[in-house]
């Protein structure tokens, strides 16, 4: 029992610490979002503060996943929380200083980007290591409805801030944030040791000392290592092709549903609104779900309805002409999103081995960070050919398609039943 409730408490106070980070980092982008829209007006600076945010997250996560797999994953979650909040803390002071840049915000967003791409490895990495693998899924799922109430909560925080003070208070906020977090953490959270061995070292990387690990490292070997690991596991192989094609083709239903509703129903910041809290409520509650139901017995079998179950939303966004039918299905995607991405997580955790949990996770780190905007390289210009309808019809109708290989592939099969 004495055990139970250590795991329990240990994993608590990680996330209520990462509730505080996240939401903190949130307040932030939501903040810098929408003071360069407003000082700006411009779509080419957007597009310039989206790759800002993307691409160091791609660049720096293979080597994030080698830290976390060579250096105490606790470690490394703080210090990622502490460069981002000390980036933070640096522009609040250049601002108060009267140095008002936008692209003093952009340089911010690429730090803090890359922080995140050490942190999130990390984190994926850690959480198997703290809890038993029966409880993956559920601890997931609430960890996603945690992340989906800071998505529904800050842009309104942000936003009700920026009507009252400046952009410094809410970069102060997020340090304070930061610090409770890391705190949290820090001076609460235990972390067992990790009995299985790395397989190019005779011992676990966390169990090294400091000296052991700064004389053996060897990033490419260790990268290339990786790259083994997962082309001899089938499963993860072909996790990784659907994965690609899974954010590829979502990528119009994450950034194009504001321009079609405002093609379609009008440009009012209100149903803009609406779209966003439906989606975010939707994700809120489906992590409920998924966390306590758990899923069918086959992890797969979960993802392949839910993936069919996307496509034909996405699908009946491009045919409604009723906003608030509309409204509706965008709500009912934000249920499905955890119900595919929980249970991809949590085959990931239970079935790699420690000592590659990091690299591997890196991987869909990058996969996630970068796939979606790629996409919107063809999507984006597209838009302005076609009809946003039809797009959403067509790449709907490849997600429900993406459901097959699922079912078919054997390896996926038996890597989705409980260990």
């Amino acid at each position: 029992m004495k055990l139970e409730y250590n795991w329990k408490k240990n994993i608590t106070l990680f996330l209520v610490g990462q509730a505080f980070s996240i939401f903190g980092s949130l307040l932030v982008q939501y903040a810098i979002v929408w003071y360069i829209t407003l000082k700006t007006g411009s779509g080419s600076m957007m597009t310039v503060f989206i790759l800002a945010g993307v691409l160091p997250t791609f660049f720096i996560s293979p080597f994030a996943g080698v830290w976390a797999d060579r250096f105490n994953r606790k470690y490394l979650i703080n210090g990622a929380d502490a460069s981002i909040a000390v980036t933070t803390l640096i522009v609040a002071l250049f601002f108060i200083a009267g140095f008002e840049n936008t692209w003093l915000l952009l340089i911010c967003a690429a730090l803090r980007a890359l922080g995140q791409g050490v942190q999130l490895p990390a984190v994926n990495a850690l959480i198997p290591q703290i809890i038993p693998p029966e409880y993956l899924t559920r601890i997931n799922g609430i960890n996603s409805s945690i992340q989906s109430t800071a998505m529904l909560t800050a842009p309104m925080v942000s936003g009700a801030l920026l009507q009252f003070a400046s952009i410094n208070i809410i970069f102060f906020l997020d340090v304070i944030t930061a610090a409770i977090g890391i705190g949290i953490v820090f001076c609460c959270v235990k972390i067992p040791a990790v009995s299985r061995e790395a397989t190019s070292g005779g011992q676990h990387p966390e169990a090294q000392t400091g000296e052991q690990q700064a004389q053996g490292i060897d990033y490419f070997r260790d990268l290339r290592e990786g790259v083994r690991y997962i082309k001899s596991h089938k499963y993860i192989l072909r996790l990784i092709v659907i994965s690609i094609l899974f954010f590829i083709a979502v990528s119009p239903t994450a950034f194009l549903t504001t321009l079609q509703v405002t093609r379609n129903f009008g440009p009012d910041i209100w149903r803009l609104t609406a779209i966003e809290m439906a989606f975010s409520s939707g994700m809120m509650l489906g992590g409920m779900i998924i966390g306590f139901w758990g899923g069918f017995k086959n992890r797969v079998h979960t993802m392949a309805l839910a993936c069919a179950f996307f496509g034909v939303e996405a699908i009946g966004l491009g045919l409604l002409s009723n906003f608030w039918l509309y409204v509706a299905v965008m709500g009912i995607m934000g249920v499905t999103m955890p119900i595919y991405n929980t249970p991809s997580m949590v085959m990931i955790q239970s079935r790699v081995d420690s000592a590659y949990m990091g690299r591997v996770s890196s991987v869909f780190s990058m996969i996630s960070s970068l796939m979606m905007p790629a996409g919107m390289v063809i999507f984006g210009p597209l838009a302005d050919l076609i009809s946003i309808d039809i797009i959403l019809i067509i790449t709907g109708t490849l997600i429900s398609f993406l459901a097959l290989p699922f079912m078919f592939s054997r390896s996926l099969r038996a890597a989705g039943l409980p260990c």
